[in-house]
């Protein structure tokens, strides 16, 4: 447990202390931006303060994807060459993300610090280690913390209880889903995970009833917001909080499907520019998700705008146990098996678990044809998604007319 209650003195300066710096920066990544004539485009104006970001067209995370398709692998929109890069990662979408060399690229340490991470910890990595960022976000993080880390990935819970009752892990990093699981494997061999204390838990929602189940348990649980593309956005401090924004981050929230920023306290989506990275300048990312800006300051001291955290998608984009599911993955699907009829991807809760179905309309009626088809669907999900999930064959024109591909009806809480 980190004896500081700041990660650094970023984090208790004033508004216009942030601002100034915010600006300067800002100008800064633009400046560089500007050199590369697939970033220019959105580039023309001159930012005298932060309000004139908004006139800076949004870079959709959907349209990232289409021009990465294009123009593989990053749609020329590097100003570093990927020879100085020091990965490339590629996530579900499919999209390309990288990072640098510098320390702490992907920001996560504060979030880390701001759980009570630190020196004497043994932090059991729970995210993957290849293909997508998260495993090394995390890695960089709790190692700047000086953390002990189980590089574990996000698999095989026998040998993930195995491990923590063996090294006496005290700090779990993951999907929520995850740790609940290996809890419940303890509880079934009646082993002791008393030093497990606290984690960090990001990738899918916290519900309910999961979170508590883990403060039955006294494991202290902080929740942090991030992608692949961005990095670390906002991140828990305190119970009952909302969500800090990193401080290398400038945060907007917009009306869904424009750019103009919203009043404080209006839900829209999310929009994100990064600061300190310049490989690759994200400037005004949308990202899909939507969220609020809560008024007043945090009850811990730090003075930077705070978010209420996750609160649903402004597409039909979700997260499923920590991976996104887009109408683009079930159309892939359906174009794969050469079946032209619509389909719906239902994500749902069972017993504290994320669910998937796929109804897909045919006219067959064999019953051996149909577990065939639906034998078919159910391997091209995990093939596409890299989720498991289920299918029903439904009549045609059963489905409603109403365009929507995926359809998430869990419930969230309040």
């Amino acid at each position: 447990m980190s004896n500081n209650k700041f990660f650094d003195n970023l984090e208790t300066r004033s508004i216009d202390e942030r601002n100034d710096d915010h600006l300067e920066k800002l100008n800064d990544l633009v400046k560089i931006a500007k050199d590369n004539k697939n970033q220019s485009v959105r580039l023309d104006k001159s930012l005298k303060n932060l309000t004139d970001l908004a006139s800076i067209p949004l870079l959709r995370k959907s349209d990232l994807i289409k021009k990465q398709s294009d123009t593989p692998p990053f749609a020329e929109l590097n100003v570093s060459k990927i020879r100085d890069f020091a990965h490339i990662y590629r996530s579900p979408g499919p999209i390309y993300d990288l990072d640098g060399h510098s320390k702490d690229w992907w920001r996560f340490a504060r979030a880390l610090h701001a759980a009570g991470f630190g020196y004497g910890d043994i932090v059991q990595n729970c995210f993957s280690y290849h293909f997508t960022p998260a495993g090394a976000m995390f890695e960089e993080a709790a190692k700047i913390l000086k953390c002990t880390v189980f590089p574990a990935g996000g698999e095989n819970t026998d040998l993930q209880l195995e491990v923590m009752k063996d090294i006496g892990t005290t700090a779990y990093v993951g999907v929520p889903d995850f740790l609940k699981i290996i809890l419940e494997k303890a509880d079934e061999k009646d082993i002791s995970l008393s030093k497990l204390t606290k984690a960090m838990v990001t990738g899918g929602p916290l519900f309910p009833a999961v979170a508590k189940n883990f403060q039955e348990r006294n494991i202290h649980v902080r929740q942090c917001y991030g992608t692949a593309d961005l990095g670390l956005v906002a991140y828990e401090a305190a119970d009952n909080d909302g969500m800090i924004v990193d401080e290398n981050v400038i945060l907007e929230i917009v009306k869904p499907g424009t750019g103009n920023p919203v009043q404080d306290g209006e839900v829209g989506e999310v929009v994100v520019t990064v600061l300190n990275n310049i490989e690759l300048p994200i400037i005004r990312f949308a990202t899909g998700d939507l969220s609020a800006i809560l008024e007043g300051n945090s009850k811990t001291g730090r003075t930077n705008k705070r978010i209420k955290g996750w609160m649903g998608r402004a597409d039909q984009t979700t997260k499923v146990r920590g991976m996104f599911v887009q109408p683009s993955q079930v159309n892939k699907i359906l174009e794969n098996l050469k079946i032209n009829n619509s389909a719906r991807m239902i994500v749902s809760r069972s017993n504290d678990k994320d669910e998937l179905l796929l109804k897909v309309e045919s006219n067959i009626t064999d019953s051996a044809q149909i577990e065939t088809l639906q034998q078919k669907i159910s391997d091209q999900i995990k093939n596409v998604i890299n989720l498991r999930g289920n299918t029903e064959i439904v009549p045609i024109k059963s489905l409603p007319n109403d365009g929507k591909v995926i359809d998430d009806v869990r419930d969230f809480g309040e």
